[in-house]
């Protein structure tokens, strides 16, 4: 960056680096692309939804100037994925940060109710998708000599109940992956996890909200998460003002015990 710049403004510069979101056009994966964007990065916005895609890659460029690609993908295909990883460098020529974002958390009335359909679907977005999608990129970012890694997990994966069990071990997985793919990818490339609480998001529309309150009133913050709220920690491990962070856990959980 240009010398006018302050510490902080060089410490997490993203200029014409390219960053790769999974489930990137709504809720905290569209507050990461957002912010990636505006520190000069360009993004591939990457969902099951291609024309929500397009939607916020027009507005990143609109706002930030930088580029943004839209691409419909469903993460939790392995076979969609090569696709994904193929076309990103097609345009970029490389990958600088992956974020593995996409997933869902579907409710059941009771665990008997969880179907073999719904139980797999779960894993196949929320661990196998990531766990392709992390070797394919991975693989190139050393190769071209680094890059970093950041695998969107949930504070369930530590704190499971029985209304989000399949969620909470996929995530729990997740955790897993980030550990070994560090091993395995450094010391060029980094991977971390990100470890989000509850935010009050397009999801958080489904919550039984008085009975959140009642738990987040023990949280050191004792509130819900606003979406802007996960950029910091994001953008950290996104640039070089993470450089010594491999196979760690950041929380962003307003203090939960």
């Amino acid at each position: 960056m240009a010398s006018g710049n302050g510490y902080a403004d060089q410490l997490f510069d993203l200029t014409d680096r390219v960053v790769l979101i999974t489930g990137g056009s709504r809720g905290l994966g569209r507050e990461m692309a957002f912010a990636a964007a505006r520190c000069g990065a360009d993004v591939i916005i990457a969902s099951r939804k291609y024309e929500n895609c397009v939607a916020t890659a027009e507005e990143i460029t609109a706002e930030t100037g930088r580029a943004a690609m839209p691409y419909g993908v469903h993460v939790g295909r392995w076979d969609e994925l090569d696709g994904l990883v193929d076309a990103a460098y097609e345009r970029f020529g490389r990958v600088d940060v992956l974020v593995n974002n996409a997933g869902m958390s579907p409710l059941y009335e009771s665990l008997s109710s969880v179907t073999e359909k719904l139980f797999d679907a779960v894993m196949n977005l929320n661990f196998k998708g990531p766990f392709r999608l992390t070797a394919l990129v991975g693989e190139r970012m050393v190769r071209d000599g680094g890059g970093s890694i950041i695998n969107v997990s949930t504070s369930g994966s530590r704190r499971p109940d029985g209304h989000m069990l399949p969620y909470a071990a996929s995530k729990a997985g997740l955790n897993a992956l980030t550990e070994g793919f560090a091993l395995a990818f450094g010391p060029t490339v980094r991977v971390n996890t990100l470890m989000p609480g509850p935010f009050r998001t397009d999801v958080s529309k489904a919550w039984d909200m008085d009975a959140m309150q009642s738990g987040v009133s023990h949280f050191a913050l004792k509130r819900i998460g606003e979406p802007p709220e996960i950029v910091g920690a994001a953008l950290y491990l996104m640039s070089d003002a993470s450089s010594y962070t491999s196979g760690s856990i950041i929380r962003v959980d307003g203090g939960m015990p």
